[in-house]
């Protein structure tokens, strides 16, 4: 019998990395990363959530202010060095798995949130780039038509005027998605979790996503078995 102190690679089929990241460094808790077609209420349910859990959401506008302000994203992470220390090994890992780009400030953003964990993140790709273990990655679609009706309400705009905004907003955010991620933002393998607010409503999605990350637990570092081969 020969005993091996590391486990064997398959030669073909799924492969896990099995070295742990160093002890200690992981997030405090998990993390709901919403992404949203444009008109399909997403923010609003994202705030639900954030009601329903007792979390902090943090949407476009408080991303970019938070991106700003170096002072804020320390004190986020002034508490919590161990997770510090994850969400600084996470951003600098980053830049390879966007093609070689410079993260940037949203990026590190999005981690110093995470590692603190008990966070609701709207869009900016927060679903693909933080880890699926601590990780609840939405997407929440709606029919077009009914999306062009909100985006008209909202807005007041004309139907035709509510479907060019929307497709804008679109856009821009599928452009932003791939940038950060190197995803298509309707590649739907990505989502844990996917969600016709025209069907379900905004309290009905709310309450599933709940449940959603009631039921999942955050994922411990993996140990690395040993393997015996006869």
């Amino acid at each position: 019998m020969v005993a091996l102190s590391e486990p064997t690679v398959p030669l073909h089929g799924y492969r896990r990395a099995v070295t742990p990241p160093p002890s200690g460094e992981h997030p405090r808790g998990l993390t709901v990363a919403i992404s949203r077609e444009a008109g399909a209420r997403g923010g609003s349910i994202a705030r639900r959530v954030g009601r329903l859990l007792g979390w902090q959401v943090y949407d476009q506008d408080s991303l970019a202010l938070l991106s700003r302000d170096d002072d804020a994203r320390r004190e986020l992470l002034a508490d919590i060095p161990a997770a510090a220390a994850w969400a600084e090994r996470q951003t600098a890992t980053a830049t390879g798995r966007v093609g070689g780009a410079d993260p940037g400030e949203l990026v590190k953003v999005v981690f110093a949130l995470a590692a603190r964990g008990e966070v609701v993140i709207v869009g900016r790709g927060a679903g693909v780039l933080l880890p699926g273990g601590s990780t609840l990655n939405v997407r929440v679609i709606a029919p077009h038509a009914e999306r062009v009706a909100y985006m008209a309400q909202w807005l007041r705009l004309s139907g035709e005027e509510a479907a060019a905004e929307l497709a804008a907003r679109d856009r821009v955010r599928a452009a932003l998605h791939a940038a950060l991620t190197g995803k298509a933002a309707g590649d739907l393998t990505q989502y844990d979790l996917i969600l016709n607010s025209g069907r379900l409503g905004e309290a009905g999605c709310a309450d599933l996503i709940v449940s959603a990350i009631k039921g999942k637990q955050l994922a411990e570092p993996p140990e690395v078995p040993n393997f015996d081969v006869v």
